[in-house]
């Protein structure tokens, strides 16, 4: 059913409950997943005046990403680690559509029922709404 499974990841624990979902599907369907990082730029300030907090933020986001992969691998599962550049949101959609994503697992929070409205600004929210393909959120 599923052939391509975005994962976008914020590198956090909350992200592993989207991984672990997301191994569980592509050992089903053996599919391809794709871990993506978005390392979100600082508007209106030149890339290269932080190009090596930039720099750092990568290499760690880089180690992070093998660590999520080392799952999938070590079961002879199809996985794949994109990092980008850029607004979130626009870049997880982006990449969807650029390369074919069939779903997009992602982890979301709970929305506290006594402040509905507050917190349906989130990104996991926005791509939902944008993806050009379904979008499993994990709570």
């Amino acid at each position: 059913m599923f052939r391509r499974i975005l994962v976008p990841v914020d590198l956090s624990k909350k992200s592993v409950a989207a991984v672990d979902l997301a191994y569980e599907l592509a050992s089903q369907f053996r599919a391809e997943v794709i871990l993506l990082h978005v390392i979100e730029t600082i508007e209106h300030v030149d890339f290269n005046e932080v190009k090596g907090f930039y720099q750092r933020l990568e290499e760690s986001a880089r180690k992070r990403l093998q660590e999520f992969s080392e799952r999938f691998v070590g079961n002879k599962l199809q996985v794949d680690q994109a990092l980008v550049y850029g607004h979130r949101t626009r870049e997880i959609v982006d990449y969807a559509t650029a390369n074919g994503v069939d779903l997009i697992v992602m982890s979301s929070h709970r929305i506290d029922p006594e402040r509905l409205g507050h917190d349906w600004t989130s990104i996991s929210h926005a791509v939902a709404i944008l993806s050009p393909c379904p979008v499993l959120l994990v709570k």
